[in-house]
């Protein structure tokens, strides 16, 4: 009965963790793609994420995150928190993650910025077990309502964990480079007090900020932000490629996630999404609307994903800016005024 459960939670963990959980909107969600983006704008920033993966199959994927950073100018820091929580499939398998991130900053000429980030993270898994089923409940050749009388679900619980990350980002006002190490410590997940180690996963992103505009100075210019994100965790690895377009105050963007060229495990082209981007700027907040359409084996039987992310920041005063900007380069931003 005991391995019937760990097969159970083994297959389940597999095929619905295999790797972390990524937003779409992944510069939307920026102290959860690279930890050296924090504090890297000159206000107070509040972001918000939601994302439903695949909500066209039984208890898809739900991905939560909410984050707080700002700089500290006089100590060349940045200081952020990140909360993030996902779900998935019909026992309701949660993760739940509260990470403290700091970021130091070197202006290593006049117009570039080098950021090293930090990120120290608590995470706590679990699952409801009472969803599960198990061999004893098939004794009738169905699925019963009868308790399991398995005494090996006595053994499974919860997984507490800390996890660590770093980064590093190079910008100047409209290009940037960076990289990030996950699970640097490669933590164990494990429910039934076995091993359940997360491997650590790399990613490299860039992009490059341009005005599209003839020299000709005016209030709103269109800006367009090509941009990609490539990552790998174990054997599986991911590229995002694409581009935004700002036109104060409509945000578009266009995305495509996978890698034509190689193959995956049905030894089909590995590709995943075309993604499609709507979003619109009032004032201090910004919010944008994405939507995955899915290209893969899988395709839209799945329902896609949807994905929401809402942004505020909180200026600091224009005397203070002015004073700052002399000594701290803000990164740059795809879909926002500099």
């Amino acid at each position: 009965m005991k391995k019937y459960l760990t097969l159970l939670l083994v297959c389940f963990t597999i095929s619905t963790f295999a790797q972390d959980p990524e937003f779409s909107q992944y510069y939307a969600a920026p102290l959860y793609l690279n930890p050296a983006f924090t504090g890297t704008t000159n206000d107070h920033r509040f972001i918000a994420n939601y994302r439903n993966q695949w909500p066209s199959v039984a208890q898809g994927y739900t991905t939560t995150a909410f984050s707080y950073d700002f700089n500290l100018f006089e100590l060349n820091s940045g200081f952020g928190f990140l909360a993030t929580q996902d779900q998935a499939g019909t026992a309701g398998m949660k993760s739940t993650q509260f990470n403290f991130l700091y970021s130091y900053k070197w202006r290593v000429s006049s117009k570039w910025v080098i950021s090293s980030g930090l990120n120290f993270g608590y995470a706590s898994r679990n699952i409801d077990f009472n969803k599960l089923l198990f061999a004893d409940q098939f004794q009738t050749g169905v699925p019963s309502t009868v308790p399991t009388s398995d005494p090996s679900i006595s053994s499974a619980g919860s997984a507490q964990y800390f996890d660590f990350k770093g980064g590093l980002l190079a910008y100047n006002r409209n290009f940037w480079f960076g990289f990030a190490a996950h699970h640097i410590n490669q933590p164990n997940r494990s429910l039934i007090n076995q091993y359940a180690y997360v491997p650590m996963k790399i990613t490299v992103h860039g992009g490059v900020r341009i005005p599209l505009y003839n020299g000709v100075k005016k209030t709103r210019i269109p800006v367009l932000s090509p941009s990609f994100v490539y990552k790998r965790q174990a054997n599986f690895e991911q590229l995002d490629v694409g581009a935004y377009l700002l036109y104060d105050p409509i945000i578009f963007g266009l995305w495509y996630r996978g890698i034509p060229v190689s193959k995956n495990a049905e030894n089909s082209p590995s590709q995943d999404a075309v993604v499609v981007i709507l979003g619109y700027q009032v004032g201090p907040f910004e919010i944008v609307y994405s939507y995955d359409f899915t290209i893969s084996a899988l395709g839209p039987a799945s329902g896609g994903a949807h994905e929401v992310a809402i942004k505020y920041h909180h200026s600091i005063s224009e005397r203070q800016k002015s004073k700052k900007r002399e000594k701290f380069l803000p990164c740059p931003s795809f879909n926002r005024k500099e």
